[in-house]
């Protein structure tokens, strides 16, 4: 059982004074100007060492972040059953599979729900505060999870159609999950290793679909030995066994368990010292709630909290040209990363399936029967997890807080722009017999430096440099934006990667531009995000008040602002 935040790991309360904080904080000559204005209570956060609530925290919001991953990715393992089970042609000699309609809505509603989640959530994060919020979107994620799975129908198109209601609704609360997972760890982390307590939340993505894999492994291969069933190109009805249906109805629902867990211990999380103290100007609440996490006593600083919420910097809204002179290229730079590097991130886990046929790993549909093709699928996505995607979210977590975020997002562009051309200009050569491992390890090597590159990266950096008052606002454009990019990747690579000949292109599928060329464009994405990577300052060490100028004057402020790459 996880402790609630609020409960100490500290055995004794003591004192502490603005004084000691400042002796803490001090030695770093940059930071003294903001002393005179930075909160006592901000300042212990900072200031504190890595403790029991911390930990905590992470995995509160870590455990949100693994539903939000099993349940977006989880859905590419069974595609290829759902056309089995809805779309059987009688006579066809390859089994049935999703028009392409319908293949690209079950593919990618979710995306454009958890795009309008991030956009809505993150507005109301900042208005009604992180906490209250945030056991909204769990909520949604639970039931909807649920529903996805009991999807009904008397057709296909009752089902399909149930489908999509639930998992549109589902993304919508997954979307809140970003901009506020983010923006509750970044406000209670101390600066020292901020990054990495952000970064092992978002590691929890890895987590998800490594355990998406292995639930879809578990399940298909219960059923596979319990339910025997030729190949499609023995018997085509027989294959697909009627227990099949459930299958895929189970590995969807399991997502909701792990959310429902942590439930409870979300809901006794205090509201972030940040919110309650720089947005509802509550400074005896702000210094309570963290006298209890931290175990100090705090001074509640009343009137300068008033102060600095009333101070002329602290008065400029989202759509005003203050707010475009300070973090406008920032705001452009956040975005866009996210965008180029999730149209490269989510068109690989779709349609990464079809290519692990293109090499061999998984033999013709027509030679497998129905859970036969959905534990193959499921081994193969399981396999690129463990080998290349959840070890670069760790490496990001040991050392972003060591050489920055500019460093880590610049050299991950630049190897997965190396990686996919790799893999793209001599495909031919990979596709051959008696490459396919070669193909796998390349292949395996872009997820990892996606990872430890900016499909971490972009998620911590909007939580750190933009204002308290419209941080989780600024994060949800930014993680809207990036689901701009995977809805551009989930819905476009089905048609682009079919291939060129259309007589080998799958069946309901127009002729496209083949998976090499496809890798070619992905390329260009990851170079363009490396360039866009030079409009976002780095924060490594540096408070989060600092970065957004909160605790500034004008001109210092401006001067903060304006330091875009490390020197």
């Amino acid at each position: 059982m996880v402790a609630s935040p609020r409960l100490a790991c500290s055995p004794s309360r003591r004192s502490i004074s603005s004084s000691a904080i400042s002796h803490q904080v001090g030695g770093e000559e940059e930071n003294k100007g903001s002393m005179s204005q930075q909160l006592q209570v901000l300042n212990a956060l900072d200031v504190a060492k890595t403790q029991w609530y911390h930990f905590t925290a992470i995995v509160i919001a870590g455990m949100g972040f693994f539903t939000d991953a099993y349940d977006l990715f989880c859905i590419s393992l069974v595609t290829k059953l759902l056309g089995r089970i809805y779309y059987h042609v009688d006579g066809s000699p390859t089994p049935g599979s999703l028009p392409p309609q319908v293949s690209a809505a079950v593919n990618g509603v979710a995306f454009v729900g958890t795009l309008s989640g991030q956009l809505f959530f993150g507005w109301l994060g900042d208005k009604m505060g992180r906490k209250r919020v945030y056991g909204m979107t769990l909520m949604l994620m639970v039931i909807c999870s649920i529903a996805s799975g009991l999807s009904f129908g008397h057709d296909s198109k009752g089902v399909v159609a149930t489908l999509c209601f639930f998992r549109f609704w589902l993304g919508f609360g997954i979307g809140g999950d970003y901009p506020l997972s983010a923006t509750i760890m970044s406000e209670y982390a101390n600066k020292k290793t901020r990054g990495a307590f952000i970064a092992a939340v978002f590691a929890m993505q890895g987590v998800g679909i490594l355990a998406g894999g292995m639930v879809a492994i578990v399940i298909s291969s219960a059923f596979k030995n319990r339910f025997q069933a030729p190949p499609y190109a023995i018997d085509p009805v027989g294959s697909t066994v009627p227990q099949a249906d459930y299958v895929w109805r189970i590995i969807l629902m399991f997502g909701s368990l792990p959310a429902a867990l942590t439930y409870y211990w979300r809901m006794k999380m205090p509201e972030t010292a940040r919110y309650t103290a720089l947005v509802a100007q509550n400074a005896k609440l702000a210094a309570s709630d963290m006298s209890k996490v931290l175990q100090v006593e705090i001074e509640e600083e009343q009137s300068k909290v008033e102060q600095i919420a009333n101070a002329p910097s602290n008065a400029f809204g989202l759509f005003s040209r203050e707010f475009l002179r300070r973090h406008g290229l920032h705001l452009l730079g956040t975005a866009t990363t996210w965008f180029l590097l999730d149209i490269a991130f989510y068109s690989q886990n779709l349609f990464q399936k079809d290519i692990f046929s293109a090499i061999g790993w998984i033999p013709k549909a027509a030679t497998m029967n129905a859970l036969e093709e959905v534990f193959r699928i499921a081994r193969a996505q399981s396999i690129i997890a463990l080998c290349g995607t959840v070890p670069g979210y760790w490496f990001t977590v040991g050392l972003i807080d060591i050489i920055g975020r500019f460093t880590i997002q610049i050299l991950g562009f630049a190897m997965m722009t190396i990686f996919m051309l790799g893999l793209a200009i001599p495909y031919h050569h990979w596709t051959t017999s008696g490459h396919q491992i070669g193909f796998v390890v390349m292949y395996a090597f872009t997820f990892f430096f996606a990872n430890f590159g900016p499909n971490s990266t972009t998620f911590i950096v909007p939580a750190e440099i933009f204002p308290a008052r419209l941080r989780s606002t600024c994060h949800g454009i930014s993680a809207a934006s990036g689901k701009l990019g995977a809805i551009i990747g989930s819905f476009g690579f089905l048609y682009l990667a079919q291939n060129q000949n259309p007589a080998k292109a799958d069946h309901g599928y127009p002729a496209g531009i083949g998976v090499r060329n496809s890798l070619f464009l992905l390329a260009g994405c990851n170079l363009l995000g490396l360039l866009f990577t030079f409009l976002v300052p780095e924060s490594k060490g540096r408070s989060l008040e600092e970065m957004s100028g909160e605790n500034e004057g004008d001109e210092q402020a401006a001067g903060v602002l304006n330091r875009t790459v490390p020197v």
